[in-house]
């Protein structure tokens, strides 16, 4: 049985993804890292997450993990193996192999794995990209408009417009609106109450966050489902002539 074209695009962002991850923490920690006062645990803790996340949905596109199986072990064992190896690697490239750090990676392959557990691909990535998304938001002490804007910028627009797209493909399979005016307001309420209740938890938790970061944010999630309604009008229009609309 062939690659589905869904799997073919998972397995190239996986691949690229833990191209990059390896990357990261084999060379110099940059600069920018130690003046946002990133909290590295964390960091590693969503980073494996993902990871899981990934390499599950890579072999298995459309199943949920059964722990009966020993698939499941499998690719949990695999990540696992992935983070040991890269902590015992950095060394040799002059970063420092850390216990806790690897302890970080095993906790975030197991949060992926309870997700994969419960959901198939779509919720999965709805809630991989919320926690990572809350993640960012605590893991980061200082102000990032400050130590790094363009980043933030464009994190800010691509988390949240990222959200809402994800968050449009499942409403497709799960719930269908009857008019253009609900489909809008449906796909904006759930970005926008993650919007809120990160920057609620960030008020909350001491960490920095903008005016400027809430309209990116509240923008990325008007457009993506502006965009989306307009993307989907065709199937909408008959129903508005058949009421004189």
């Amino acid at each position: 049985m062939g690659l589905t074209g869904r799997q073919k695009k998972t397995i190239v962002v996986s691949v690229f993804y833990l191209i990059t991850l390896f990357t990261f923490t084999h060379i110099p920690i940059p600069q920018v890292v130690y003046q946002a006062g990133v909290s590295d645990k964390w960091l590693h803790f969503l980073a494996y997450m993902n990871l899981f996340f990934l390499m599950w949905f890579s072999f298995f596109p459309d199943k949920k993990a059964d722990w009966r199986k020993l698939a499941v072990w499998s690719v949990f064992l695999g990540v696992i193996i992935c983070g040991g190896v890269d902590e015992l690697s950095q060394p040799y490239t002059g970063r420092t192999c850390d216990f806790w750090d690897f302890a970080a990676d095993a906790k975030g392959v197991s949060a992926g794995l309870i997700i994969v557990t419960f959901a198939s691909f779509w919720p999965s990535l709805l809630a991989v990209w919320a926690i990572s998304i809350f993640g960012v938001a605590t893991l980061v002490s200082a102000d990032p408009s400050k130590v790094a804007p363009t980043l933030d910028t464009v994190y800010h627009i691509f988390a949240y417009g990222g959200f809402t797209l994800i968050w449009t493909q499942l409403m497709n399979l799960y719930l269908s609106p009857k008019t253009i005016i609900n489909r809008l307001l449906l796909i904006m309420s759930l970005p926008l109450g993650l919007m809120f209740f990160v920057k609620a938890s960030s008020m909350l938790l001491g960490r920095y966050f903008t005016t400027a970061e809430m309209l990116l944010s509240g923008g990325a999630i008007i457009v993506a489902a502006i965009a989306t309604c307009l993307f989907a009008r065709k199937r909408y229009q008959k129903p508005f002539l058949a009421k004189g609309a």
